[in-house]
């Protein structure tokens, strides 16, 4: 059982996004009102806060959503989940894990400052199963197969 400490949206792709405290989940659709939403396998990305401390520790002031995830979690070992998994987000919607990290197309201001960012390997992608509000506390959890 993990906890959401940021729940993070932006207006474009490309960007850094901003943690708004709370969101809704549209059912194969991603969170209301975020740019990557869409009938596709990446309509959420989560990416832990153990992997933002890492980042950190390499002497950046980065903190959730400046790696564009959408939900930043704390207490999963976000990247040792199989595809398939199953996640219970806040009190009703599911999430299921279809991608783990991803290409980095083209490097983004974390990668020149640092010579490395943990999103491409450490975060990971969900399609939204079944809808609801998610925000800033409620709980994350691994279902069982």
């Amino acid at each position: 059982m993990g906890k959401i400490v940021a729940v993070c949206t932006s207006p474009r792709k490309g960007m850094r996004k901003k943690n708004v405290g709370e969101g809704t989940l549209i059912v194969n659709h991603g969170f209301e009102g975020d740019a990557h939403v869409g009938n596709w396998h990446r309509q959420v990305s989560l990416l832990a806060m153990e992997s933002i401390e890492k980042m950190r520790q390499m002497g950046l002031n980065v903190g959730p959503g400046d790696f564009a995830e959408n939900l930043t979690t704390e207490g999963i070992d976000l990247v040792s989940l199989p595809v398939g998994t199953k996640l219970k987000i806040g009190d009703s919607a599911l999430g299921e894990v279809t991608q783990i990290g991803k290409e980095c197309h083209t490097r983004c201001a974390i990668y020149y400052q640092a010579g490395d960012c943990v999103m491409p390997k450490e975060g990971i992608f969900i399609k939204v199963l079944q809808g609801g509000k998610v925000k800033v506390g409620d709980n994350i959890e691994v279902l069982p197969e």
